[in-house]
């Protein structure tokens, strides 16, 4: 099983494609596996000559999980975030992603990242700027906390405790995917509410997103920070998101230096089949200017 201890915690990842294509490594959202990467849009990226490199983020799927002291529940961290000691911070998280880099011997890779991952990829850009190539932030925000925030139907939906029992648990995510898909296209049937019922099997821990919320939520504000990002950066956000308003996305753009900003006008916080292409390709197009000039 491809894993390894990145300071002090074991990580999954997997790659795919050649060792010898440009690398480039997606990190995923809140309680989101890598599996949660949508296959078609890694065969898109791949078949364009890039390695694209996942991997679960401390604390969900084969990653290792870090409940070693009381947690609270995510209706609680939700409450009063500031109330609790973080367990590790988003620097933590982003420094899993440079080790992973440390471990497969790359100097740096081109860095997407999705929701709580944009998160993560902006601090990497911020802080490792030497190991980012590019910076692709889909569905993300600054972490202003004067943003208007989602809709309270679309955090209710998935960012809350799910059932304990199988069933329950694995109708609850699939209803938040669902919710936090917008009005467009139907998770169960295009999105990643298909993977609900594989999500629970493969890497079930509530409190390990809990953790992981309180890390996003205690994190500092990188309106400022992002001024200092160097690197060719992309924002693409959907103008029908009700989990992380438009609004983020554009803020987040506007903060990074001649960043673009591609708003795609049906797109919720999910990542449908019919708008994969379009994502793969403004990704691809960035990759490619920025291998060519490097």
């Amino acid at each position: 099983m491809p894993s390894f201890d990145a300071n002090g915690t074991e990580i999954y990842y997997e790659q795919t494609g050649s060792r010898a294509e440009v690398p480039l490594l997606l990190i995923h959202g809140l309680g989101c596996q890598l599996i949660h990467w949508p296959k078609p849009l890694i065969t898109q990226l791949t078949d364009s000559g890039l390695r694209v490199i996942t991997m679960d983020n401390r604390d969900v799927g084969l990653s290792e999980k870090l409940g070693t002291s009381p947690t609270p529940n995510i209706e609680e961290v939700l409450a009063n975030p500031l109330d609790h000691e973080p367990h590790y911070s988003l620097a933590d998280m982003a420094a899993d992603a440079v080790a992973l880099l440390d471990h497969l011997g790359q100097a740096g890779a081109h860095i997407v990242g999705l929701s709580l991952g944009g998160a993560i990829a902006q601090h990497m850009a911020i802080e490792y700027p030497q190991r980012v190539y590019s910076l692709t932030s889909i569905m993300s925000t600054t972490g202003n906390p004067d943003l208007p925030p989602g809709q309270a139907d679309a955090y209710a939906a998935f960012i809350s405790t799910p059932p304990p029992d199988r069933a329950r648990a694995i109708a609850h995510n699939s209803h938040g995917w669902q919710t936090i898909g917008g009005p467009h296209y139907d998770s169960t049937l295009y999105g990643l509410a298909r993977m609900s019922e594989p999500a629970y099997h493969r890497g079930f821990c509530p409190s390990g997103v809990a953790r992981q919320l309180l890390a996003l939520l205690t994190a500092p504000p990188r309106q400022s920070l992002l001024g200092r990002v160097s690197a060719p950066s992309l924002v693409i956000h959907g103008a029908a998101d009700p989990l992380v308003p438009l609004c983020a996305g554009e803020e987040t753009a506007a903060c990074i230096p001649d960043a673009e900003l591609h708003v795609i006008d049906k797109m919720g916080h999910d990542l449908p089949d019919p708008l994969l292409g379009e994502i793969a390709d403004r990704i691809i197009a960035l990759v490619h200017t920025v291998s060519i000039t490097r």
